[in-house]
């Protein structure tokens, strides 16, 4: 789905460089996962994060030190295969 938002230039100048699309979905990612709406593997879903690392990497970023622990068997299972998938490991025990 695309859609389209409308951002008063002195805020996108505030805004700064570089991808405002990426900038505008990791917040919407990241309130609903706040809100408890996203799974910690729907957000690296989303997100596109491959790597159990990448999506630390993001939670601590924004001030999230441990993440919910809603789906955590699953999600380490899902988030090494997708990194397998992507080439990303040496393989399913890494």
């Amino acid at each position: 789905m695309n859609v389209t938002v409308r951002i008063p230039d002195d805020f996108a100048r505030r805004l700064g460089s570089g991808d405002l699309g990426r900038k505008a979905l990791e917040a919407l990612a990241l309130q609903e996962y706040r809100a408890g709406r996203l799974t910690v593997s729907g957000l690296s879903d989303v997100l596109g994060y491959t790597t159990q690392d990448d999506l630390d990497g993001f939670l601590i970023a924004n001030g999230i030190t441990a993440p919910l622990a809603d789906d955590q068997p699953d999600r380490d299972l899902a988030t090494r295969f997708r990194a397998f998938r992507a080439g990303k490991t040496r393989g399913p025990t890494d």
